[in-house]
């Protein structure tokens, strides 16, 4: 892990503004990155007490937000598609008259939204030139993501002066879900058929890498594993996942495939309850790891576990190989039962 080096804030420094009435948090996706985030926006909400804190994101993530208790207001039309719409929000945002404005996402686009609102924009903590609170750290692109975000916080006087060693920055944590929902029936493992100890199997990743998926007929063979020792592997995933989720239940008749039929609140209160998390380094492996489930994530070497990895409280463990196909079985079954995921099943069969 490399020691950071972070600039000293000159003496005439002055941090955001507390009083601030209306604060603009920018995160737009991908889910990964949406799920880290997550503790940045518990900062923001902690600092400014009692402003109303609008989320511009988008459409995917708007349900989720809307019931997140850092977000008093979610617009989801963070991403638009033409100049038109593009000069409609830029317009919006202009005339909402924002006290200070959290760029997360510190994409062209987003940094462009802030060039938009000149010559009198809000203040503004992000990469943008110009911005009043600029991430200028040159370890920038070289830390983790939530030391990334916990560090452009700040510069703008969020979190301790001296900022948090590597490592420590806070975690999302995704324990509000339950209380939010009132835990209704679809909030439990019983309403998928799920009675005792369970292991989720999150074979997802991005449709354009490959590379970061583990083949599914070793995730068959893995679930017979995990079937062996009386724990019922579940899978989940999206419509690209399918093919995975029928090979797995297919393989292990005890395992239950979900893939498509859980919504991101459930997989919150899934991972809640799980006995453990094995996957890709995908989002809703992150979701898993923010849920508080014990991890392990699996990588190629197109990615860097030291700064993309998931991190939360139930711990994360990780494996690598140069090319995830040669990744076998039986190394991923040892590194699971490693990590106590077995340790409350019933007798293996």
């Amino acid at each position: 892990m490399i020691a950071l080096r972070r600039p000293a804030q000159s003496p005439e420094f002055q941090p955001a503004p507390q009083t601030a009435k209306k604060v603009l948090v920018i995160k737009l996706g991908a889910l990964g990155d949406f799920i880290q985030a997550q503790a940045a926006a518990k900062v923001i909400r902690n600092y400014h007490v009692g402003a109303r804190i609008t989320l511009l994101t988008t459409e995917p993530f708007k349900a989720f937000a809307e019931k997140c208790p850092y977000f008093d207001l979610v617009e989801a039309d963070g991403r638009p598609r033409d100049a038109q719409a593009t000069a409609a929000l830029i317009a919006r945002i202009r005339a909402a008259k924002y006290d200070m404005v959290y760029d997360l996402q510190t994409s062209g686009r987003s940094s462009n939204y802030f060039q938009a609102l000149r010559p009198w924009p809000p203040l503004w903590c992000g990469i943008a030139p110009g911005c009043a609170y600029p991430h200028e750290n040159p370890e920038r692109e070289q830390m983790h993501s939530l030391d990334r975000l916990a560090d452009q916080l700040r510069c703008a006087g969020l979190g301790p002066e001296g900022g948090y060693a590597p490592g420590m920055a806070p975690l999302p944590d995704l324990r509000w879900v339950r209380k939010a929902l009132r835990d209704p029936p679809r909030l439990q493992p019983d309403y998928f058929g799920i009675r005792g100890p369970f292991v989720m199997m999150i074979p997802g990743a991005s449709p354009h890498r490959p590379e970061k998926r583990w083949p599914e007929e070793k995730y068959a063979e893995l679930a017979k594993k995990i079937a062996a020792r009386g724990v019922t592997p579940v899978v989940i995933g999206a419509m690209a996942e399918k093919d995975v989720g029928v090979a797995v239940a297919k393989a292990e008749p005890m395992a239950k495939n979900l893939v498509t039929r859980t919504d991101l609140f459930q997989l919150v209160t899934l991972a809640e309850r799980a006995a453990f998390a094995v996957g890709n380094d995908t989002g809703p492996m992150h979701i898993a790891a923010a849920a508080g489930a014990r991890c392990l994530v699996l990588f190629s070497s197109n990615s860097d576990p030291e700064k993309v990895a998931p991190r939360g409280r139930g711990g994360v463990a990780t494996i690598a190989a140069s090319h995830l196909g040669d990744l076998p079985v039986d190394e991923v079954d040892r590194a699971i039962k490693n990590c106590g995921a077995y340790q409350d099943a019933p007798l293996t069969r």
